[in-house]
């Protein structure tokens, strides 16, 4: 069964680093599924989400751009989106689940925020 894949991307080294890049995008993707589900609590689940699928999706939208170069601007523009809203929105989503008293971990040892606004860790 022929798919006829190989016409559409032959085996340039642009495209397979692009499938690198979409493979260990699609990683990242999973290691940070698999964090939402294993971290003990909320702050943490907020990080390892953020900065994995940060990387995940930038290093897919760079996998896409090797693939399809002609895309470049648009996902480049996607990139710089997601670079600037993904720490910005989880941060604010970190400060107002600790402004309601979201329950943190027993092993949290270090609260800064608290300290900052002068409240007993």
């Amino acid at each position: 069964m022929d798919l006829g894949l190989v016409n559409v991307f032959p085996p340039t080294p642009l495209n397979l680093i692009g499938g690198l890049l979409l493979v260990a995008g699609t990683a990242f993707l999973l290691l940070g599924g698999l964090g939402l589900v294993r971290m003990p609590d909320l702050f943490n689940r907020i990080q390892a989400g953020t900065k994995a699928t940060t990387l995940g999706t930038l290093l897919s939208l760079g996998g896409i751009g090797c693939l399809r170069p002609d895309w470049s601007l648009k996902l480049l523009l996607i990139g710089l989106f997601i670079l600037f809203t993904n720490p910005l929105s989880s941060q604010v989503l970190a400060r107002s689940a600790h402004r309601l008293g979201s329950k943190k971990s027993p092993l949290t040892r270090v609260d800064r925020l608290a300290e900052d606004n002068g409240e007993a860790p």
